[in-house]
């Protein structure tokens, strides 16, 4: 009979090397080993190698950055999606995509099942299993973390070490740790560690080895750099006039943005599971692209269809946040995401300083903005008759006498 075949999402770090040796001999199954190249660079380096010797039976590693780039950050920001005002969702956006991949892989190795990694006390649990659970239903999901055996066979970091030096697993680790990251295309995120603390200056001098993809802002170069990036239908095209494809422009955006110091942010959030966590995030590349589409869209974009819009970042952010990407909500939101970009052509002309993405001109063929209806000056076109404001805000404010009438009747 043939052997149980069960997807594991591979990292290669401590917690999934120990896990795919863990599943093989608890399961008696056979592994696979999958990694997303989602931009993590050189910590894909030696991968394959490493799943191999720890007993995977095959491994994948994919580059999935286009498809990532395209397919889910474009998307993404076009909606103006930010988690309480600050998150960039670099990490959130992320997981739906490594969930498809390992749902494909899944049914084309004809495994029953998935693995994760991820903790009993994070959001990426929730991500993974959800978006899984919306495309694949058939599908079981394994979540080590979560099963009192391997709690009690790991409680702690010093015994998966230990595990791990007994069974030959090529890993590098030590018993401390001064903080977690998690790396892709869009950001990196620094949690966990001497992060927990809030009071921890993670901007301090002494914590500048930390950051892997700006410099300190107060490092940045004295002189302000200007960029032009070109939009079609709300997704950028190109950049100081050179055609790029949804990958480029991120690659490049991450460039300039690290070089200014851009795209930092240290925040408390609300997680899905209830707590408050600590989170470090670079973001560089996304965070110009957020202000620049942000301008694009000041003069593009309809007023009450902006209003719209607006009223559901919120909820929009959130559903990504949570792992709701393929949720038939989220799908629906995006339809309307996407009829609102329609006119959001142009080019937007950004400074960049010392951390600071500073608007600095934006035109468009098909710009809702008339500087002869916007002038202090005489009105040429005759389109504006200042006298009709009279009657507006006479209409406006009747409501309001009304309401005052009785507050006054009353005291």
């Amino acid at each position: 009979m043939a052997k149980e075949k069960i997807v594991l999402a591979y990292s290669g770090g401590l917690d999934t090397s120990i896990i795919l040796k863990w599943l093989k001999e608890t399961y008696d199954a056979e592994i696979i080993a999958f990694t997303a190249d989602i931009g993590q660079k050189e910590e894909l380096d030696g991968l394959e190698a490493k799943a191999l010797a720890t007993g995977a039976s095959k491994v994948y590693i994919d580059d999935l950055r286009e498809e990532f780039a395209k397919d889910f950050i474009f998307p993404m920001f076009q909606s103006g999606a930010l988690y309480e005002g600050q998150y960039l969702l670099g990490t959130s956006i992320a997981r739906p995509l490594i969930a498809k991949r390992m749902v494909d892989i899944a049914r084309a190795e004809g495994a029953t099942a998935i693995a994760h990694g991820a903790t009993g006390k994070g959001n990426d649990q929730v991500r993974f299993e959800l978006n899984a659970a919306a495309i694949a239903p058939e599908i079981k999901v394994i979540a080590p973390w979560r099963l009192p055996e391997f709690r009690e066979t790991f409680p702690g970091r010093a015994e998966m070490i230990a595990y791990a030096e007994s069974h030959g697993i090529p890993v590098t680790a030590s018993a401390a740790k001064p903080y977690s990251m998690d790396r892709n295309l869009l950001h990196i995120s620094y949690e966990s560690g001497v992060l927990e603390d809030p009071w921890f200056d993670a901007s301090a001098p002494e914590n500048k080895g930390m950051y892997l993809l700006s410099v300190d802002p107060e490092d940045a170069p004295d002189q302000a750099e200007y960029i032009e990036i070109d939009f079609e239908k709300g997704n950028a095209v190109a950049i100081n006039g050179e055609k790029l494809d949804p990958l480029r422009v991120m690659e490049k955006l991450n460039e300039l943005g690290g070089k200014h110091g851009i795209g930092r942010v240290d925040m408390v959030e609300n997680r899905f599971v209830g707590m408050k966590s600590r989170g470090v995030y670079e973001t560089p590349g996304g965070t110009i692209l957020f202000a620049a589409h942000r301008k694009m869209e000041s003069i593009t974009m309809d007023r009450e269809v902006m209003n719209l819009r607006d009223s559901l970042i919120t909820r929009y952010s959130t559903l990504v946040y949570n792992g709701f990407w393929f949720a038939p909500e989220r799908l629906a939101l995006q339809a309307l995401v996407t009829e609102s970009q329609q006119n959001v052509t142009g080019t937007v002309r950004l400074k960049l300083y010392k951390g600071n993405v500073i608007a600095a001109g934006v035109k468009s063929p098909v710009s809702l903005y008339n500087p002869n209806i916007a002038t202090m000056e005489a009105d040429p076109t005759q389109a504006y008759d200042q006298g009709d404001a009279t009657g507006f805000i006479h209409l406006n404010a009747l409501r309001l006498k009304v309401s005052a009438g009785v507050k006054q009747s009353n005291n």
